[in-house]
């Protein structure tokens, strides 16, 4: 087979499957893994698919092109319910705690109802609007003001200046990607900015990720894996992947998805 040919056949599997690993290329095509490196490197020069540890993945958007919130909120449901039932379950009476914008925040607003005494700050209009629809008496719900984001998040320096006059136990944080070389990040550079701010009133710090969102890259890095306390993410992130997280983070939590 000739390498053009081996090329196209590789993109149709990837198309098909979303990634292949360069073991399975090699298995499958009888040729050396330098070969298949090579045949990825090729069709990665073309635009045409994301190399990743590993193996590859077919080219995502680019990496200053944010979803809206409605977009994102159909995607991988069961994942971030069981995330978000996962991180509901580190939040405790009395605590103040900080939500960033994103849909598996907002999926975690929806499960604290019933926690007493609550201060919850968030710079999402739906993490707000998740908390207004089930109000205690007990419970305060901050959120700042700002620029409004295709993420429904609130940016800014009014927001920024708003997180920065606070101390929070917990903060919770929805990210656009993760990977080892470039941390977490995120396609919006006000959002990196306001992420930032939260990071910084946060005794600690707890990333929710599914497993779409490894080796997905946004143009701003909000901060390195190192910063972590605790990752939680879904039982479809590769082994690879959990390795390398796990050499980084505070804790990784792996969650099984019904």
């Amino acid at each position: 087979m000739l390498a053009q040919q081996r090329q196209t056949a590789i993109l149709d599997l990837i198309r098909q499957r979303g990634g292949v690993r360069v073991s399975h290329l090699v298995s499958r095509f009888g040729v050396s893994d330098m070969t298949i490196r090579r045949d990825l490197e090729a069709l990665a020069e073309r635009g045409l698919v994301d190399k990743v540890h590993g193996g590859a993945t077919l080219a995502g958007p680019g990496s200053a092109e944010e979803p809206g919130f409605a977009a994102k909120s159909i995607r991988q449901q069961a994942e971030k319910r069981a995330i978000a039932g996962r991180a509901a379950t580190m939040v405790e009476p009395g605590m103040a705690i900080a939500l960033s914008a994103g849909t598996t925040t907002a999926a975690l607003a929806t499960l604290l109802s019933d926690v007493r005494g609550l201060t919850v700050v968030t710079n999402s209009i739906p993490v707000a609007d998740a908390l207004y629809q089930n109000p205690r008496a007990d419970q305060t719900v901050v959120l700042t003001g700002g620029i409004r984001t295709p993420s429904d998040a609130l940016t800014g320096p009014v927001a920024e200046a708003a997180i920065s006059a606070l101390n929070v136990d917990l903060l919770f944080l929805g990210v656009h990607g993760l990977s080892p070389r470039t941390g977490l990040t995120t396609p919006n550079l006000l959002e990196a900015g306001i992420n930032r701010c939260l990071i910084g009133a946060a005794r600690r710090l707890v990333v929710l990720a599914d497993h779409t969102k490894w080796e997905t890259i946004g143009i701003a890095t909000i901060a390195p894996l190192e910063a972590a306390d605790v990752l939680i993410t879904d039982g479809r992130l590769p082994s690879e992947a959990r390795t390398a997280i796990g050499e980084q983070v505070g804790e990784l939590l792996v969650v099984d998805v019904d």
